[in-house]
């Protein structure tokens, strides 16, 4: 639970600081900017490393008059706490999955959570680096948030304590999702009993049996080292988790003009960067995986891929009114969905 009265200190303090390296050009001012960025991942994984470089380039084009402060593996805050004190100026930069901001009330984000909507790479960013991806980061306005960009992690693959090759196999099985009306669709499509958990939670609930199973890219899996309490995995590449790196609304505007411009060449920079290394991270997260023999992981024939495209398809028309049907079908035309 969120201690709102440190949140509204922290804020007011915030604010302070901004008003007087505002008032006194932060380019010269004695102190830093500082900039909080918290996330919930290790920071050997895309969204890390992304954010390591971010911090490098900040500092370097600022020139000093930024620092940013990286806080990983939910040191700072949780899944469930991220947002709300980006909200109340708590922190200034967050990089939250797509599918938090369902529950934050803007429920279009859900689209990316779509079960095989994304064929490939080449198409997600044609999404998210066209007039779909921009709209969606415009409409986190409204909530007092910047959107400033997508970062990719990877395609998700099935894990489990037992075999689960074939749709059929996951019937009763409790498996933990993020918070998304869409995955919550996606599980029961299967048979499966979703189970909405902290990502910081996860690891311990698979070794106690709290939950069978869960869907991961392969770089989240291995440096949360849930192979090691998973005996099965399924290379379905069934959906893709992304993030967006957000920074609260407020504290972005009122930062002088070349402080900002500086601020989103480091961002486009890291960026690019981020995306750049996303499939590789996650292909020599599956080979480590794979090498040490925790688990036994099983690659779609083209015959089973079929059975799984078709056991999901229901979840996009059965999703097409909570996220908007015109909406999806500007997603699947974007990225060449058939």
């Amino acid at each position: 639970m969120i201690n709102r009265r440190n949140f509204i200190k922290s804020t007011t303090v915030a604010a302070g600081i901004l008003a007087f390296g505002l008032s006194a050009g932060m380019a010269l001012a004695a102190d830093p900017i500082v900039i909080k960025f918290s996330h919930v991942v290790a920071p050997n994984t895309p969204k890390g490393k992304g954010a390591d470089k971010f911090k490098e380039l900040a500092e370097k084009y600022t020139n000093g008059a930024v620092k940013v402060e990286i806080y990983p593996n939910s040191q700072l805050l949780k899944d469930k706490e991220e947002l709300e004190a980006l909200q109340l100026g708590a922190v200034q930069m967050l990089a939250p999955s797509l599918a938090k901001f369902g529950p934050l009330g803007i429920k279009e984000f859900e689209v990316f959570d779509l079960p095989y909507i994304f064929p490939d790479y080449d198409s997600l960013h044609k999404v998210t680096k066209g007039a779909v991806g921009k709209e969606l980061l415009d409409k986190l306005g409204e909530k007092g948030i910047q959107g400033l960009a997508y970062w990719d992690n990877g395609f998700k693959i099935m894990s489990a304590n037992s075999k689960i090759n074939k749709p059929e196999d996951f019937l009763g099985l409790k498996l933990r999702i993020q918070s998304s009306k869409v995955l919550e669709a996606q599980m029961n499509a299967l048979g499966a009993v979703p189970q909405v958990m902290a990502f910081s939670e996860v690891y311990q609930a698979l070794q106690t049996g709290v939950v069978d199973g869960t869907e991961n890219p392969p770089s989240n899996m291995y440096t949360q080292k849930m192979h090691e309490v998973q005996k099965f995995a399924t290379l379905t590449n069934h959906g893709y988790l992304g993030y967006a790196v957000i920074v609260n609304k407020k504290f972005w505007d009122g930062l002088p003009q070349d402080v900002r411009a500086s601020l989103t060449k480091a961002m486009d920079e890291s960026t690019d960067y981020a995306n750049g290394i996303a499939k590789e991270e996650n292909d020599k997260a599956l080979e480590a995986m794979k090498a040490a023999g925790t688990t036994q992981f099983h690659t779609l024939t083209d015959d089973e891929l079929k059975t799984w495209r078709s056991t999901l398809a229901p979840v996009r028309k059965q999703m097409a009114d909570r996220i908007g049907a015109d909406l999806v079908k500007r997603t699947e035309a974007a990225a060449g969905t058939k």
